[in-house]
């Protein structure tokens, strides 16, 4: 095996995969990129059994072959080498070499052979979405997943098709992210899958964004995503996500509309005085005005009023500081509703000018 190309060439490829790679291996193959080379072309993988990615890149100087390379070691090595460098990879029995200018370096391979491919899959479902669709769906939800939560089925981003709509929703139990895209001219049958949190994170790192159309497969317990140079694959999470539409808060007729960034940055200062455990802080809002007050153990208090745009009078409720902040952080408008009922129910934020990106946030008792 045989190949050469430009070093930011092979850089891009090989810092897509290298993060699914782990550093603590059960198996040693699985610290290694599988590394193939056929007519042109090199293609690596990385897996960790959960999830695998696949980056492709034109190649000249070629020799068909494959074989396994230490992953962290190769990306490390190429990652040093100077801008421009050509690199030239080779292989002579169980050792590669990587050469770039003056430098050169031997490595340790294991068989290709040995390394595990992820099962054939097939797919139920096949949806073409736009690469910044995507991107947007993720990014808008996916901080709102569970952290090692025992029920292990909120560990992951609930990717929810349904006719002609993609859906994405995250839920730890104090609060929810929910958004929503049309698809267009896509009949998909009704279907819930449970991306984990590792594959989320790397499908995040992976879309670009821009015009370029994703393809989206679903089969029974994987889900893979394809574009020109990338081929990603996760399991699912073997779970039943949480009826999500029964925590939206219904009847929460109460509007307070507000400019975000006014909110963000009075939540932010208020957030410095408010307990370290609880994180809590107190709106109070009265017609035309938002009070938010925090105080902490050491009798320390903070106390901020801001404009707002509201007729309600006599609400006050608790909230985790940070929740809201995440909640403001994935929104874009300028301006932002908060809709309530009352001292003891959820709260829904959203944009002012749209409903497809919603965030419900449980109260805390204060």
């Amino acid at each position: 095996m045989r190949f050469s190309l430009q070093r930011e060439a092979f850089l891009k490829p090989l810092t897509q995969v290298v993060n699914v790679v782990e550093r603590r291996q059960t198996l040693p193959v699985l610290a290694n990129f599988l590394v193939q080379v056929q007519g042109g072309q090199l293609s690596l993988t990385g897996t960790d059994l959960e999830v695998e990615m696949i980056a492709r890149s034109a190649v000249d100087d070629v020799q068909d072959g494959e074989t396994t390379i230490p992953a962290r070691k190769l990306f490390d090595i190429v990652r040093a080498l100077p801008d421009g460098s050509k690199v030239t990879v080779s292989q002579s029995g169980d050792k590669v070499t990587v050469q770039a200018g003056r430098s050169r370096f031997t490595l340790a391979t294991l068989p290709a052979n040995d390394f595990p491919s992820v099962d054939e899959m097939e797919a139920t479902e096949r949806v073409d979405v736009p690469e910044a669709t995507l991107k947007e769906l993720i990014e808008r939800t996916a901080f709102a997943m569970a952290q090692q939560d025992v029920r292990y089925y909120l560990n992951g981003l609930l990717f929810d098709l349904s006719d002609h709509q993609l859906r994405c929703v995250a839920t730890d139990g104090h609060r929810l992210a929910l958004c929503e895209a049309p698809l267009d001219g896509a009949q998909v049958s009704k279907r819930q899958i449970i991306v984990p949190r590792k594959g989320v994170t790397e499908l995040q790192r992976l879309l670009e964004g821009g015009d370029r159309i994703v393809e989206l497969e679903v089969g029974r317990s994987h889900i893979r995503v394809k574009r020109d140079d990338v081929t990603f694959t996760s399991k699912l999470i073997d779970g039943r996500f949480p009826d999500y539409a029964a925590v939206i808060p219904i009847g929460a007729d109460r509007e307070v509309k507000v400019d975000r960034e006014v909110l963000r940055a009075a939540l932010q200062r208020a957030a410095i005085l408010s307990n370290e455990k609880y994180r809590g802080v107190r709106v109070e809002v009265s017609p035309g005005q938002l009070k938010i007050s925090a105080h902490n153990p050491e009798q320390e208090e903070a106390q901020e009023e801001i404009e707002a745009d509201t007729k309600v009078d006599g609400v006050a409720i608790g909230f985790n500081v940070n929740y809201l902040l995440d909640a403001l952080s994935a929104l874009r408008d300028e301006n932002i509703v908060i809709q309530l009922r009352d001292a003891n129910s959820s709260a829904l934020v959203r944009e002012a000018s749209s409903e497809k990106s919603r965030h419900v946030v449980m109260p805390l008792r204060l």
